[in-house]
């Protein structure tokens, strides 16, 4: 975790707002067929939640990086102890995320403070993305996401067949972190309700419209078996080249 930095005065004397990093890494990756969750499967040499938390360490201005887990998940036991780790995953990510806004309130983080909720899972995000949506949303009053236009012709199916083509020119695919104030999130998850998929979607039940940031076809997240070869790949064409470059 990086180091929390003291909060400064803005000219109006109003605290600046800090920035947190929240990952929600309380799935059982059912989807993926691994053995056990699929954030600790190894990907590159390491379990993957390691290279998705070395890229937000790269991001000096994170005040902190709270990682939320199941009850009962000792895979941080043994690892560095300054990676704060909350017991307080929830059966939804919603819940997980939700609780763990509780949790970085009990560390100090205030109401106005910036939030980015990223998926252990997308484990190929480099820290220049990350600050790239930050320069882009820092002074935006809703916040944001990354996210990637269509590229491929979409599709409607009906019963196993083409219903009709969509058209793509406005369609985009998000990804994450997502950054958002921590009240205005926290609010709208409970809004909500458990069965949005994103923070973006809790912010859009509140009749905001957060911003697009673009992002990378390589923040993929690790959903299938077929993509761990993939971003073993992609992580393999890093190797010998800064990572902290954002290449």
């Amino acid at each position: 975790m990086n180091a929390s930095p003291s909060q400064t005065l803005s000219a109006s004397g109003v605290p600046n707002a800090r920035l947190w990093a929240l990952v929600p890494c309380a799935g059982n990756g059912s989807r993926a067929q691994a053995n056990g969750p699929k954030q600790y499967a190894q990907v590159a040499g390491q379990p993957m939640v390691l290279h998705t938390l070395a890229a937000l360490r790269g991001v000096r201005r994170l005040a902190g990086t709270l990682v939320v887990v199941s009850a009962g998940d000792t895979f941080f036991e043994s690892r560095d102890a300054t990676i704060l780790v909350a017991s307080c995953g929830g059966s939804t990510r919603a819940k997980s995320v939700f609780n763990g806004l509780s949790v970085l309130q009990g560390m100090g983080a205030q109401a106005h403070d910036w939030v980015l909720v990223h998926d252990a899972a997308r484990c190929l995000v480099t820290p220049a993305q990350i600050d790239a949506l930050i320069d882009s949303c820092l002074d935006d009053p809703v916040g944001g996401l990354l996210a990637l236009k269509l590229p491929d012709t979409l599709k409607q199916e009906a019963n196993g067949r083409v219903a009709q083509t969509v058209e793509r020119g406005d369609k985009w695919l998000a990804q994450t972190p997502q950054m958002f104030r921590l009240a205005a999130l926290q609010a709208a998850l409970q809004a909500a309700g458990d069965a949005v998929t994103d923070e973006s979607s809790a912010m859009e039940f509140m009749g905001l419209q957060p911003r697009l940031v673009e992002g990378s076809a390589q923040n993929f997240k690790v959903t299938y078996p077929q993509d761990f070869a993939l971003a073993e790949s992609v992580l393999a064409a890093r190797n010998g080249s800064s990572f902290l470059d954002g290449r």
